[in-house]
């Protein structure tokens, strides 16, 4: 009887295995850029990061204007 054994119908013992474990580790990584990706800023720059907090009062004018040449250069 020829060794159908992992290789789940694709002819070659352990490629079947291979595909899966690939499949497996794809998802993960899927995984784990889409919940990292939640606790990002959004694509937003370091700029639009900046505006959003001076208009919501978490920083005050000398800051944001320190923070801005900062960016600037």
């Amino acid at each position: 009887m020829m060794g159908n054994g992992f290789g789940f119908g694709f002819g070659i013992p352990g490629l079947g295995m291979i595909l899966v474990w690939g499949l497996i580790l794809v998802f993960v990584v899927w995984l784990v850029r889409t919940v990292a990706g939640g606790f990002s800023s959004g694509g937003k720059s370091a700029r639009q990061l900046l505006d959003e907090r001076f208009a919501r009062g978490e920083i005050d004018r000398d800051e944001f204007e320190q923070k801005r040449r900062d960016l600037s250069g």
